[in-house]
């Protein structure tokens, strides 16, 4: 059986991180999935989104504001959403079908207002600065597993995990794993995406 991975992305879209994490993508020829923040699509960085479209890279939902939505109202995390949704299918022509919940916080009112599958990942504190590419890259090593997703994240200026990226992805490879988008991860390992849990694993969702 093949092993598949998702390389995921948080926090752009932006017209300096963002690209570099496009190119190394793209000369390793292989997609990511992009968790956007509403309030970063601007003109110049929706050019951005559509390069990582017509690479194969899918576009996802990561809230407009980035706030702790566990604080707020139903009406508040409904408006979050679409905001988001709105410009991202503008775009894209495409609806979000994924979410990543801002500082991975989440209740129940969130899942009863979000109609979207909740994700999570394996992480690697890729926005600390004093988190260098080596670490970054072992501690995604070390938790890779097949039905995994990764969780980085592409905010301005975070090169060190642009540097990490250039080794992760040929290791990765390296050692069997298909790098595929989130969707396509539920789809090759035969799992259809619940809703009112949050997955870091494909194979193995909290409730």
């Amino acid at each position: 059986m093949e092993k598949y991975i998702a390389l995921t992305f948080d926090d752009g879209p932006n017209t300096v991180t963002t690209p570099q994490v496009l190119d190394v993508l793209e000369r390793e020829k292989v997609p990511g999935s992009f968790f956007l923040v509403g309030n970063n699509i601007t003109d110049e960085s929706a050019e951005v989104v559509r390069r990582a479209v017509k690479m194969g890279c899918e576009i996802e939902n990561h809230s407009r504001t980035h706030a702790d939505m566990t604080q707020l109202s139903p009406e508040e995390i409904v408006s979050e959403i679409n905001f988001t949704g709105d410009r991202i299918e503008k775009i894209t022509g495409v609806r979000p079908r994924f979410f990543r919940p801002p500082y991975i916080a989440y209740n129940q009112t969130m899942f009863e207002n979000i109609d979207l599958t909740f994700i999570c990942g394996f992480g690697a504190e890729d926005y600390n600065d004093h988190i260098s590419p080596e670490e970054r890259y072992k501690r995604v090593i070390d938790q890779s597993q097949c039905g995994a997703v990764i969780l980085l994240h592409d905010m301005e200026g975070n090169f060190r995990t642009v540097q990490a990226l250039e080794k992760i992805i040929p290791e990765l490879k390296r050692q069997g794993y298909a790098l595929v988008t989130v969707e396509k991860l539920f789809e090759n390992c035969e799992i259809t995406p619940e809703k009112g849990v949050l997955y870091s694993s494909v194979f193995s969702p909290w409730k």
